[in-house]
Formats: structure tokens, C-alpha cells, sequence
């Protein structure tokens, strides 16, 4: 039977993968406890990274119902739990590998979807949220307007039409 403090691990974990919007798995062999808490600072105030055990965090993920992780739990594995933007926290950890190679990010799983290192890292290209939403807003805008100047201009266009069928009666009407 488990030891009550494993259990309580267990589903500790647990309950972070069912809280976070993302998971990120990394190795962090060769960096200091110093690296770690400037990569701890690197992911924003809605990211948690743990040290975990392997064995623990592999039941915990099966019991939150994320089965497609359970490759990359092997050798000294660290978890990046999102409870925010994923973009924002992938971004941190992309650019923390870079300065220290030592940080090799495994895999993590996005809503529930499986993602391989490669995809964390296009993810991290991504722009934030906010600045899509932004952007999106402002091609809305961009649609409206050119609409409200489309329903303008063909009213104006008729009453152009019209007066210069008007001014070419008066001429024929004058000529006659």
C-alpha cells in the first residue's frame, strides 16, 4: 500500500495538471539552484515549476487523464505547470535554453493535446494573447470602416448620377 505522503504527492500533482491550461516537461541536470530560480522568475507570475519525481509524476498525470507524456518521464525531469498564457511561459523557458543549454525542454502537453519540444518551441514564436486579440480588434475595425465607406459612397454615387442626368436634360431641353 502507498505512504500517505506519496499519496498525498500524487494527487497534489494531479490536481495541477487538471488546473493548468499547459504542462511543460524538461531536464535541468547541470543547473544551479541559482539558474533555477532566475528560470522559475523567466515564465511569469501564472507558471509553477517543480522538481518532481518520475515515477510519482507519471501516476499523477494518469490519474488527471494525460497518458501521452508518459514517454518523456525519464532522467531528472522538471514540470512547468501554466495556469496562464502558455505562450507567454513557453517564450521564458525558450529563451532561458538558450542562454543555458543545460535546460532541455522534453515535451508538455496544451489543453489536454500532446506537444513534442519542437511545438513548445513554435509556440513560443507566437505573439501573446494580447496582442492577437489586438490585432484581431483591429482588422474588425479595419472591415467596418471600409464597409461604413462602401454605404456612403453609394448614395453619394447616386446623387451624382442623378445631377448629371438632370444638367444633360437641361442641356437638351435649352437646345431644343
Amino acid at each position: 500500500m502507498a505512504r500517505p505522503d506519496k499519496a498525498a504527492a500524487v494527487a497534489e500533482l494531479a490536481e495541477q495538471f487538471r488546473s493548468s491550461n499547459a504542462a511543460v516537461l524538461t531536464e535541468y541536470r547541470g543547473l544551479t539552484v541559482a539558474q533555477l530560480k532566475t528560470l522559475r522568475r523567466s515564465l511569469g507570475a501564472d507558471a509553477q515549476y517543480a522538481v518532481v519525481k518520475n515515477t510519482l509524476t507519471k501516476i499523477a498525470a494518469n490519474e488527471a487523464g494525460i497518458t501521452s507524456l508518459d514517454d518523456l518521464f525519464n532522467g531528472p525531469t522538471a514540470v512547468a505547470f501554466i495556469a496562464g498564457d502558455p505562450v507567454e511561459s513557453a517564450k521564458g523557458l525558450r529563451d532561458f535554453a538558450k542562454e543555458n543549454p543545460n535546460l532541455v525542454i522534453k515535451g508538455g502537453v496544451l489543453d489536454g493535446k500532446a506537444l513534442s519540444a519542437d511545438e513548445i518551441k513554435k509556440l513560443a514564436d507566437l505573439e501573446s494573447r494580447e496582442v492577437l486579440l489586438s490585432k484581431l480588434a483591429g482588422a474588425f475595425k479595419g472591415k467596418q470602416s471600409q464597409a461604413a465607406s462602401l454605404f456612403q459612397a453609394l448614395p453619394t454615387k447616386l446623387v451624382r448620377t442623378v445631377d448629371a442626368l438632370r444638367a444633360k436634360q437641361d442641356e437638351q431641353g435649352g437646345a431644343e
